[in-house]
């Protein structure tokens, strides 16, 4: 994996802090891929085994009824849910332009922070900053 995947999955919250080694590791198991415009990436409510984070092209995200409710661009990410718990999709994302994306797949990653306690304690400290700003953000 290249200098700029690296760095695509280092901006990422979910991995920020990580050593360079784990970083490394984790950048090894993700692949990059080339998607058409108008392919459906991920599906609202299908059970989810990937995160995506893209290089380039941009995707939107629709709920239930195909509204619109958010774009996706370069450097943004999806999936990270369900790379922790492997649940259902919340959304839909479909490539609006032809997009380059990487991908990693929960099995792989679950590998990692098996082997790797250090990595899971990291994420896990990563998710509670995640969750302690959404809920400042719910209680004013």
């Amino acid at each position: 994996m290249g200098r700029r995947e690296r760095d695509a999955l280092a901006q990422v919250p979910l991995f920020q802090g990580l050593p360079p080694r784990h970083l490394r590791r984790i950048a090894d198991l993700a692949k990059e891929e080339r998607l058409m415009e108008g392919a459906t990436i991920v599906k609202s409510g299908e059970p989810g085994d990937s995160f995506y984070v893209i290089l380039e092209g941009e995707a939107k995200v629709v709920n239930e009824s195909v509204r619109t409710i958010n774009r996706v661009l370069p450097g943004d990410y999806f999936g990270e849910i369900s790379l922790i718990d492997g649940g259902p999709r919340t959304a839909t994302v479909i490539a609006e332009t032809p997009m380059t994306v990487l991908t990693l797949e929960r099995s792989g990653f679950r590998r990692v922070i098996e082997s790797e306690p250090e990595v899971a304690v990291k994420i896990l400290a990563s998710i509670a900053t995640m969750l302690r700003r959404l809920q400042r953000s719910t209680t004013g």
